[in-house]
């Protein structure tokens, strides 16, 4: 099965001619995913008759052939938002995803219909808003309210990761037909770069063209163009829909693996801390049951990040599993993905280290008793004589 992988991408001097509408009228939704670590997981076999009946969805909906290639472990449970009206007037949907691994997703939908300067200009009003961001508190307060007895270990603060995707519906050309993803980089290359860095004003040409090459199509009429803190999203909306849906993924495990990252931080330092304290033998002792908590928590971790690394299979190596490290890569779950794993390993080293000092602290003491007692028996012996 054949892709199209824009590694390089050289917008030409000249533009393609793509009609009226292509030059001015753009149709599409502007989608804020804000993003929540809520809890250790979610059950969610008990969140389902917990919430609003009507109210759930069937799980992300994916159409044929995307099943045949792509298999979610333990689909979220999706969770329609009853529309809103902001202050400006504007009115937004939106949805609640709750995924088993303890993160509640609320990603709002704004429609556009605008040409392309306008698109740019709505989207740098959107991005960082504080009235979006005090709304998906909100609701997220509210669906936490329903889902508490589906909690597991809730958290009291909640660490947040927030992600836009501008999907851009098809553009027809000047002769009616449906702009190819080259012919779309072509022209509009400089505003695609904007929109995915979420930028006003122009970039450099080679910061363009660094953008532009972290793009993928599976067809010509389909296109992906991801950053760190945004995508382009452009095509019909079945590919549209599951691309979203593996950007959102790729999120949660970035928000996942930062949290542990975090966990860890804090988890080593303490045990450097006490290290570092000097002591007598009641220390060997404390340091015993702080290698037990040390390695539990390491134990936990690995059996939780092992969980968030299979919550998506790709039953066979192509289009989207190849879209998936793109994205993966963009958004930085690699990286923090090493820095969790090299900490596991540390918090391994410690342990052992720890349990050797314990054991050879326990040897000593051992050996010091059984000296004690041949030292009391020979007192004994020789007062007897």
């Amino acid at each position: 099965m054949s892709f199209i992988e824009h590694s390089q991408v050289e917008v030409p001097a000249g533009k393609v001619d793509v009609g009226r509408e292509g030059r001015g009228s753009l149709k599409g939704e502007f989608r804020i995913l804000f993003l929540y670590e809520v809890a250790e997981a979610i059950r969610l076999d008990l969140l389902r008759p917990l919430l609003e009946p009507g109210g759930v969805q069937s799980s992300i909906g994916l159409t044929p052939p995307i099943p045949h290639y792509l298999h979610f472990e333990r689909s979220p449970i999706v969770e329609a938002i009853h529309p809103m009206v902001l202050k400006a007037g504007e009115h937004i949907e939106g949805k609640t995803n709750y995924y088993d691994y303890g993160v509640v997703s609320i990603e709002l939908e704004l429609p556009f219909d605008c040409d392309w300067g306008a698109l740019i200009q709505q989207s740098n009003q959107w991005i960082g808003a504080t009235e979006l961001e005090s709304r998906a508190t909100e609701l997220l307060q509210t669906a936490l309210k329903h889902a508490t007895p589906a909690l597991v270990k809730p958290y009291d603060t909640w660490l947040k990761e927030d992600y836009y995707v501008i999907q851009l519906r098809e553009i027809r050309g000047a002769d009616d037909h449906s702009l190819t993803s080259e012919e779309l980089l072509a022209s509009h290359g400089p505003q695609i770069a904007q929109l995915v860095r979420g930028e006003s004003a122009l970039l450099s040409d080679a910061e363009r063209q660094e953008v532009l090459q972290s793009s993928i199509s599976y067809s010509h009429t389909d296109l992906l163009v991801v950053g760190w803190g945004g995508a382009l999203v452009y095509g019909c909306s079945e590919v549209a829909a599951t691309t979203i849906q593996l950007l959102e993924y790729a999120n949660t495990q970035l928000l996942e693996f930062r949290y542990y990252d975090t966990l860890l931080t804090g988890l080593l330092d303490g045990v450097y801390r006490s290290l570092e304290r000097q002591g007598g033998l009641l220390t060997a002792w404390r340091l015993s049951r702080e290698a037990a908590r040390l390695n539990t928590i390491r134990l936990d971790v690995m059996e939780l990040t092992e969980k968030v690394d299979n919550a998506v299979k790709f039953l066979s190596d192509m289009f989207y599993a190849r879209l998936y490290n793109l994205i993966a890569a963009k958004v930085g779950v690699p990286d923090y993905r090493g820095l969790v794993d090299q900490k596991l390993r540390t918090a391994g080293e410690l342990y052992r280290f720890m349990v050797d000092q314990f054991n050879q602290t326990r040897s000593f003491v051992l050996e010091l008793a059984v000296v004690i007692i041949l030292i009391v028996d020979l007192a004994f012996l020789f007062r007897g004589k």
